[in-house]
């Protein structure tokens, strides 16, 4: 088949000032004649090139279909260098040229090659720019107390607000707004975990942000979130000590006001940054704090009814989709049954497993008592390097509570000393459980408690993979 022209039309969305797929293909036929094939992708953006008539295009290319693609203007083509770099290597080992009809260059020719280089790079410089100025039009929304983009928080609503004669974004509370308070007092008030609170509410027939359904790390994100508090100094000094960079006094934090934070914990080279926000808040300071206090002690406490069937639990994965492995109840009363989640919750997966549980954890339990014992009774103790670092984070925070107190006033010294002798308490507990003498040398695995067994499991096994009446472990020794 002799290779032909090719016209290739794109637009991502109808706009007045762009032209139109059928006038960019009229434009072109001027140059290539009325034989020419066309491609053309509506709807798709050039950003990259997973557009379904670029692909046919690209795989025509490949079966030396095509001798010369025509284009309107390059950007209709892609916006991005390196996605056309590798582009242009296909085009050019199949000795396919490329012609733009408003740029008026050819690569069949030297200067028509050097001419795409040049276009490319501004067309990258351009995208590149207008991404920047998003990101900085969302940092100064984000220092003028606005709402800097993207949907309302659970509980707000958009609205528009007057300040120094502009109009900008900010929130106000709907009626979602009560059940956020709701959240904070069962949470703060009571001995309520998340994941018991988010069955509660779902039981309820609250609806979430999302979905019907509540989950911990949804209610984890609004209890954490600074939001929905009336900020006032309390909550100022509360994030200085969480090392997050203010560039505010305490006296802008007016117990009316919620706050903002912009940054990411997973980006290191980022800092995270702390504004008032212009909205006003829904969530009493010290409730807030409360709440606070509590996902801190959370964060350390270990998950008492995790794994109440088997010291196994959370090992166990199915080793044809990697999913855990869950323990369910079996007939006769008393058994239980080994699910793969994939299987059950997610029904992606066909594995089958039949281990019995007591075979398994016999199976496991001989070496890990082999291990113990020739092991020195000291180094058993994987509870010393998780007080350790409790320790030390504790000691983090005592340093910047007392950098903070040579800068407050009267008010935030009181609540900073009291913060202090706090930590204080809480490290003298964790360093006198530490430094217990240990009343026996030796451990014995199959003696210990289900608890002491779990904990040791988990420092010995990576993971155990399970398929039908097989299981493989993977130590970590």
């Amino acid at each position: 088949m002799t290779a032909v022209d090719a016209i290739y039309a794109r637009q991502s969305v109808d706009k007045k000032d762009s032209l139109s797929i059928e006038s960019q293909i009229e434009l072109c036929r001027r140059f290539t004649g009325p034989e020419a094939v066309v491609f053309q992708d509506k709807g798709f953006s050039g950003k990259n090139t997973k557009r379904p008539a670029f692909t046919e295009l690209m795989r025509a290319v490949e079966a030396g279909d095509v001798g010369r693609i025509c284009v309107y203007r390059l950007d209709r083509f892609s916006r991005s260098i390196a996605d056309f770099s590798r582009v242009w290597e296909v085009l050019d080992r199949h000795g396919v040229a490329f012609v733009s009809v408003t740029e008026n260059f050819d690569t069949g020719s030297p200067i028509g090659r050097a001419m795409l280089n040049i276009v490319l790079v501004f067309a990258q410089l351009e995208r590149e720019t207008i991404a920047e100025r998003v990101r900085d039009n969302y940092r100064h929304r984000f220092a003028l107390g606005a709402w800097p983009g993207g949907p309302a928080p659970y509980g707000y609503d958009l609205a528009g607000l007057e300040t120094d004669g502009r109009r900008v974004s900010s929130l106000v509370p709907n009626e979602n707004a009560a059940v956020v308070r709701q959240i904070f007092r069962e949470y703060a008030g009571t001995d309520l975990s998340l994941r018991t609170l988010a069955r509660t509410l779902t039981q309820r027939g609250v609806h979430g942000p999302r979905r019907e359904a509540w989950d911990n790390v949804t209610l984890s994100r609004i209890l954490h979130s600074p939001l929905y508090v009336k900020a006032d100094e309390e909550v100022y000094w509360h994030y200085l000590t969480q090392g997050i960079e203010i560039d505010l006094p305490p006296e802008a934090f007016d117990g009316i006001h919620a706050c903002n934070i912009i940054g990411r914990r997973s980006r290191e080279t980022e800092a995270r940054r702390l504004t008032v926000a212009n909205h006003e808040g829904v969530i009493d300071a010290p409730l807030w704090l409360a709440a606070q206090e509590k996902l801190s002690r959370n964060r350390q406490l270990p998950r008492a009814n995790a794994g109440k069937y088997s010291w196994l639990t959370g090992l166990m994965k199915c080793a044809k989709c990697g999913y855990a492995v869950k323990i369910g109840h079996a007939k006769p009363q008393g058994t239980y049954q080994l699910l793969c989640s994939g299987r059950t919750n997610l029904s992606n997966c066909d594995s089958e497993i039949t281990v019995e549980l007591p075979v398994l954890e016999s199976a496991v339990a001989a070496p890990i008592q082999t291990f113990l014992s020739a092991c020195p009774s000291d180094a058993l103790c994987p509870a010393d390097r998780e007080t350790a670092a409790q320790l030390l984070d504790i000691d983090r925070k005592i340093d910047r509570l007392v950098k903070a107190l040579s800068e407050s006033s009267a008010v935030s010294a009181g609540y900073i000393s009291r913060q202090i002798d706090a930590l204080h308490d809480r490290r003298a507990a964790l360093q006198a459980r530490a430094e217990q003498p240990r009343e026996q040398p030796r451990l014995d695995f199959h003696a210990a408690p289900f608890s002491e067994k779990k904990q040791i499991a988990g420092e010995f096994i990576d993971r155990i993979l399970l398929t039908g009446d097989e299981a493989e472990i993977v130590w970590k020794i």
